[in-house]
Parts: C-alpha cells; structure tokens; sequence
C-alpha cells in the first residue's frame, strides 16, 4: 500500500497544543525537535514543515 499527502508525524516542544491520528513526539528542546523531525525525515521518507514555533509536522507529498 502507498501512501500520498498525508501528515506522517508531529514534532514539537508544545504537547498541550497539539492531538490527532498521526503519531506526536514531544521534545524539551527546540534544538532536540529539529533533530527528531530530521531523523524522521529519512526514516519516513517525508518532509518536515514547520508551522509555527515549536511545531513541526512531517509529511508524504
């Protein structure tokens, strides 16, 4: 099965403010996101977007 445009991952510092069906790693550092998100990048196969500060999401286009 392949999957196109969807949210693979969340990433963020701000755990209150995010929920939903994609998993959610939540970090203590903005410096710890970035390096989770780019890990996940290349494990998923996905991009990292940031959305606003302290969140970032990955997804599949």
């Amino acid at each position: 099965m392949t999957h196109e445009k969807m949210i693979l991952a969340i990433v963020t510092t701000k755990g209150e403010t995010v929920a939903g069906g994609a998993p959610i790693f939540l970090c203590q550092t903005n410096e710890e996101m970035v390096r989770i998100a780019a890990n996940l990048e290349a494990i998923l196969d996905g991009i990292a977007h940031e959305l606003s500060e302290g969140l970032l999401i990955i997804v599949k286009h």
